[in-house]
């Protein structure tokens, strides 16, 4: 073979592996340029409804509104429909889930291994997810940002309002695992400022009404946690406490906007924007497993004042009017 023909035959075959080579790595390198992301929130209510908000602005101030898609869905607080929304979700290969409470979290977390799954207003991952106490991470394809607020501080604000207080009732639902988490750590308060305290759980929205009833014949003051059932039935709270004249601190302040007089609470906005940040890092590669719980930054005291008004309890400087 000439020396020409052996250049051009090289020449050929450095062609042929340069266009094989760009060829398996084209995939590779292709950036994706669109996203989809299932929401499903537990039930319809002010503090989710913001978490929910919160977590979209972020996801499309940090990407644009052209690089997100957002399918939001809810459950209507039936774990039937939750399973549907998140089955859904899984089926369309989704890019991410958030999963806005404690029910969708556990139904996303049972649906899929593989899709990333953050969590908002969820009390404690450890509890929700019945995983032992985990520390930061989860190991598993699943974070987010938690609701917490300072159990002992709102435990505070019952004995600063009522300093007088015999006996505070637990009021929460007790097939909420986050529920009975915040009541533990209450008794715990409770019992370390000598306040005498009683449970009144109830199953779901059928018995809130009766339970409620009983806690007000006993007790003096009631605390509602941070509770997705009380959430949507404060109205039926409220029918019963208001002419019992036992006034409630609650968890939250969507809850206490519609049947107590104070609360301690978080920004459910807030804390949506800090796991679509969250949402972002996990969109842009960085792995859910190792990813560490957030919580909330700051909480505000603050009042109804309409409840206190008819209470007649004259709110602290300190604390903000709802």
């Amino acid at each position: 073979m000439t020396t020409a023909k052996k250049i051009v035959c090289l020449a050929l075959v450095l062609a042929m592996a340069c266009v094989s080579v760009f060829a398996q790595a084209a995939p590779e390198e292709a950036a994706k340029t669109s996203y989809k992301i299932g929401i499903c929130q537990v039930v319809q209510h002010p503090a989710l409804d913001a978490a929910s908000q919160g977590f979209m602005d972020a996801v499309k101030a940090a990407m644009g509104e052209d690089a997100v898609s957002f399918d939001y869905q809810n459950a209507s607080g039936d774990p039937s429909i939750c399973t549907t929304i998140v089955n859904g979700f899984v089926s369309a290969n989704v890019d991410l889930i958030l999963a806005n409470a404690t029910l969708p979290l556990q139904t996303a977390a049972a649906a899929t291994g593989d899709i990333p799954v953050l969590g908002t207003s969820i009390t404690n991952y450890s509890v929700a997810l019945d995983m032992p106490e985990m520390g930061k991470t989860t190991g598993i394809n699943v974070s987010g940002a938690s609701d917490l607020a300072p159990i002992d501080k709102q435990a505070e604000m019952i004995v600063e309002l009522f300093p007088n207080v015999k006996n505070v009732g637990l009021l929460y639902c007790s097939a909420e695992p986050n529920s009975i988490y915040q009541i533990e750590l209450m008794e715990e308060a409770l019992t370390a400022m000598g306040v005498k305290f009683e449970r009144f759980a109830f199953a779901d929205s059928n018995d809130i009404a009766s339970v409620t009833t009983a806690a007000c014949q006993k007790c003096d003051v009631i605390y509602v946690p941070t509770d997705n059932t009380a959430a949507s039935s404060t109205e039926t709270i409220r029918n019963v406490v208001e002419p019992a004249k036992v006034p409630v601190i609650a968890g939250e302040e969507g809850i206490c906007s519609g049947c107590g007089v104070a609360t301690l609470s978080i920004s459910y906005y807030d804390l949506g924007y800090t796991t679509g940040k969250m949402a972002v890092k996990v969109l842009n590669g960085e792995d859910i497993s190792k990813m560490p719980i957030e919580f909330a930054e700051t909480s505000t005291k603050k009042y109804n004042a309409e409840l206190c008004e008819i209470y007649g309890i004259t709110a602290p400087a300190d604390y903000e009017k709802i």
